[in-house]
């Protein structure tokens, strides 16, 4: 479906919202200029689900507005550590990397030279810290903002230092792995509030336009009431590292950190959790219950699942149903779908993909134009775009913090994992307040794990510690 009004020019729509507020919520914005057919409530017959202005619509330019300098330094310097500074560097003008943080000095130093090749930026010696302490380190070197893209189970901490110094903060996706590390997010995100400090999570839908043109729609009524959804993150198998000599036992774990609940939360978290946000962040709904099931079929190393399937329940009474898998030979399927009483909303793809509207026909009656969005913006990837708008916020001091809305969406994925483990329905109420904590009893580099206690779960027996 072509795009019907062209009435407001890119050119426009950045002098009245962008120009004039950089950031903030806006009533009509990026989702009435990328939307393929706007709608009108008062003809339609559409009843908000929530009125427009009392819900966060990013804007989201090419890039950020100019203003002060912004240093930023970067904690894990991992593949995804490696892109996210990249994706900060390409987000706006006078912004830059100054230091580096990683356990291991070949990772700072890989990204070290990527930056000098990349960007023409020299990291100096002094400024590339090592070790289980680095990331202090990092957020006392004089930064102005702090990219956490370490393994997951160690967000909590250092987001807890990050905002105890002060500083702004890209945090990635997951925020945690347990209920202890739940609640010392969101302890954190109290306090980064009080203190106006912008933080913006790795949950990449938020930044991606075809998505926040949907929550538009969907908040608008489009859809009518939600009754139903389902969220879908189905793919081959990723990586794992050999060990190699010489590694110590958590030195092994750290470099194969995607392998280890402990550090990665397992798939439903750490990759899934971009579908299940989608579905909790669209419908603005919280779960309250989830039943799973899941298992290991052939992991080659490590005590995660390669598959779950959840039911969430939420306050209405509202079911979702959420799968993922990462088994090589199986139908793949990266997709999500809301279900209203007058249509059906469907996302598809990793980035990018068909996004639209069907009424109950099964007739489109919107969709996101991809081709317009090429033609009138240069920046489409919401892996950039999620830094404009974290400079932005900053540069216009309107901050914005993404951590409490991402923690119900953290928690939804941590139920399913809990459920499919131990094959018992858990709760919201149960799993915020559990003593539930990953912490090994030994993090030292030089100490010896014991290895043996680091089992794949078997549901039914207990065995899910």
């Amino acid at each position: 479906m072509k795009k019907e009004n062209k009435n407001l020019s890119r050119r426009s729509f950045l002098k009245s919202s962008a120009l004039a507020g950089t950031i903030g919520v806006i009533s009509g914005g990026a989702t009435g200029l990328l939307s393929s057919c706007s709608s009108d409530n008062k003809k339609s017959g559409n009843i908000p689900l929530r009125e427009p202005g009392s819900y966060y619509i990013p804007d989201l330019p090419d890039l950020a507005a100019d203003g002060r300098e912004l240093k930023a330094g970067v904690i894990g310097c991992g593949g995804r550590g490696s892109g996210a500074a990249i994706d900060f560097l390409n987000s706006a003008n006078n912004v830059t990397i100054v230091a580096l943080g990683d356990v291991f000095e070949d990772k700072v130093n890989a990204l070290a030279d990527r930056l000098k090749k990349v960007k023409d930026i020299d990291i100096p010696n002094d400024k590339r810290f090592v070790g289980l302490d680095a990331y202090k380190k990092v957020v006392d070197s004089g930064v102005d903002v702090v990219i956490d893209c370490t393994p997951p189970f160690f967000r909590p901490l250092h987001f807890e230092y990050i905002v105890q110094n002060n500083k702004h903060s890209f945090l990635e996706k997951p925020l945690f792995v347990d209920a202890v590390g739940y609640r010392k997010v969101i302890a954190t995100a109290k306090q980064a509030q009080a203190k106006n400090l912008s933080v913006v999570t790795g949950t990449i839908r938020h930044h991606q336009r075809s998505y926040v043109a949907s929550h538009k729609q969907i908040m608008d009524g489009v859809i009518g009431e939600i009754t139903g959804g389902g969220v879908y993150y189905n793919v081959g198998a990723q990586w794992h590292k050999e060990r190699q000599p010489g590694w110590s036992d958590l030195e092994y774990m750290l470099r194969d950190w995607f392998s280890w609940r402990w550090l990665s939360g397992d798939h439903i978290l750490e990759q899934h959790i971009h579908s299940i946000d989608a579905f909790f962040w669209l419908t603005g709904l919280k779960p309250v219950s989830a039943l799973a099931f899941g298992s290991n079929h052939r992991r080659v190393v490590g005590d995660r699942f390669d598959n779950f399937s959840t039911d969430f329940v939420m306050e209405n009474g509202v079911h979702m149903h959420s799968m993922c898998r990462q088994i090589d030979g199986c139908t793949n399927n990266i997709s999500n779908y809301i279900q209203g009483t007058k249509g059906t909303w469907i996302g598809t793809g990793a980035v990018g993909g068909e996004v639209v509207i069907k009424d109950l026909t099964g007739k489109v009656i919107w969709e996101f134009d991809e081709e317009e969005e090429k033609a009138n913006y240069k920046q489409t990837n919401p892996f950039v775009l999620e830094h404009v708008n974290l400079v932005n916020c900053i540069r216009s001091n309107t901050p914005i913090e993404q951590v409490t809305e991402m923690c119900v969406s953290n928690m939804a994925a941590m139920m399913g994992r809990e459920s499919a483990y131990t094959g018992l329905e858990t709760t919201w109420e149960a799993m915020t307040a559990s003593s539930l904590d990953y912490t090994p009893a030994d993090l030292s580099l030089t100490g010896k794990m014991d290895m043996s206690a680091f089992v794949t779960p078997i549901p039914g027996t207990g065995n899910n510690k």
